[in-house]
């Protein structure tokens, strides 16, 4: 059975993220099921899911509470159009997110994936702008950043990978040097300068809090952060904060703005929303910006954006679900727990000699190998696929972001594994 799938697979499928030819090596692994934090192959083998699926699932695999939720919304309504009409299921979920944020923002507009929501959060920033007799044509983002890949949340992206076959065709935007770690004097000097002379051209300062995800998992400072928002909105710049990841507790708190002490003008979440089940994103904004576009219509002043799949009922539903468990679980202060845990382990291999920058930041764990060979990552994850562990490291930089349902046990495996497998590397 998973010889036959993984044939008709590669005759017709184009996987994201991929050299397709790699899979004349690389193996391609059907699922069969998935529970908790594990996935099941069609010869029975498991897999712990170290990376959460791409960053998405917080409470397990097939879990009981949000399937029970999405059937029950199922047998109700499954999607609508959003113009004009509306659901329960959106309205509650609405009114909760904008609950667990300042109070400045409440105002939701939804999507239906992260680079969408970016592109939601750039148009808005523009248009009101421009509403405001202000045509500014530019956007600023940090070095080393990644916000989707479409063409304006590409622009805004600055990870070479993704960026560099498809310059031609991307907005002109600007970026500042990122820091790293707790030191960012520098970095703020060099945005103060760049700001001095751009700020006119400049309708937001878009970044991901607290790490850099795709971007090596770079984590940085929450003072550089607040600094430099301040500095930006001093010079009459929005700000966006790209949440699509960190959001939901991944940073250790429920958003990393709390950590941040910044409200920004746009909040932009997916991912972990509808806890790893249906595509969903949301920006949030305030009253300030949607009273720009409140007007008697006109097509001037009417934010003519659409997803045709937009507040889905089955996705919101999941999201509903996701966010009673965060209330009931207490998820936050036990992940405090776990974090604590996991760390206390992840430092041990800070002993290896080609291991650097060993990191983490809430539930979010990572070291960077130094190697002579740049796809030493990819040998860690084929290694990795025989001890029944799905890691997707990015270079060869390691991470661990796993559901926040692991237990101890399995954090155990996971790291007694990955330093078997640097041991068999020879990474003494």
């Amino acid at each position: 059975m998973q010889e036959e799938l993984v044939k008709l697979d590669l005759a017709h499928i184009w996987h994201p993220c991929t050299q397709m030819k790699e899979h004349e090596f690389v193996p391609l692994i059907p699922i069969k099921k998935a529970k908790g934090v594990y996935l099941y192959d069609f010869n029975d083998k498991s897999y712990i899911d170290c990376v959460s699926s791409w960053w998405v699932n917080l409470f397990g695999h097939s879990n009981d509470y949000i399937n029970s939720k999405i059937y029950e919304q199922l047998n109700t309504l499954e999607h609508i159009i959003m113009a004009g009409f509306s659901h329960e299921s959106i309205i509650r979920l609405s009114k909760r997110l904008t609950d667990l944020l300042p109070t400045k923002l409440n105002k939701c507009f939804y999507a239906d994936n992260g680079s969408s929501a970016v592109e939601v959060a750039l148009k808005m920033s523009f248009h009101k702008n421009l509403l405001q007799g202000k045509l500014k044509s530019k956007f600023l983002s940090l070095s080393n950043s990644y916000h989707g890949e479409t063409i304006a949340a590409l622009s805004v992206s600055d990870v070479e990978l993704y960026k560099k076959t498809y310059k031609p065709l991307l907005l002109e935007c600007l970026n500042t040097p990122a820091p790293s770690g707790l030191d960012y004097e520098n970095e703020l000097k060099e945005l103060e300068k760049l700001l001095e002379k751009e700020h006119k051209n400049i309708n937001a300062f878009i970044l991901e809090p607290l790490i850099q995800c795709a971007g090596s998992m770079n984590m940085y400072s929450a003072k550089f952060i607040k600094k430099a928002c301040w500095l930006a909105k001093s010079y009459d710049i929005d700000i966006i904060f790209d949440e699509i990841a960190v959001g939901f507790g991944r940073s250790g708190t429920m958003f990393a703005l709390e950590q941040c002490e910044i409200v920004p003008d746009f909040l932009c979440l997916s991912k972990g929303l509808s806890g790893g089940y249906l595509p969903i994103s949301v920006v949030i904004t305030n009253d300030e910006i949607y009273n720009e576009f409140y007007a008697p219509y006109n097509e001037y002043k009417a934010f003519l954006h659409s997803h045709s799949y937009t507040g889905n009922a089955l996705a919101c539903a999941a999201a509903n679900a996701t966010l009673d468990i965060f209330t009931k679980d207490n998820v936050i202060n036990q992940n405090k727990i776990k974090s604590e845990y996991i760390n206390s382990l992840w430092q041990g291999f800070a002993e290896f000699k080609s291991v650097r920058n060993v990191r983490h930041q809430g539930m979010v764990f990572a070291f960077d190998i130094e190697h002579f060979n740049p796809r030493f990552g990819l040998e860690v994850y084929l290694k990795a696929l025989e001890y029944g562990l799905l890691l997707r490291p990015l270079g060869n930089t390691i991470y661990f972001m796993p559901p926040y349902v692991i237990n101890n046990d399995e954090i155990n495996y996971v790291i007694n594994s990955i330093k078997e497998i640097l041991r068999f590397k020879n990474l003494k």
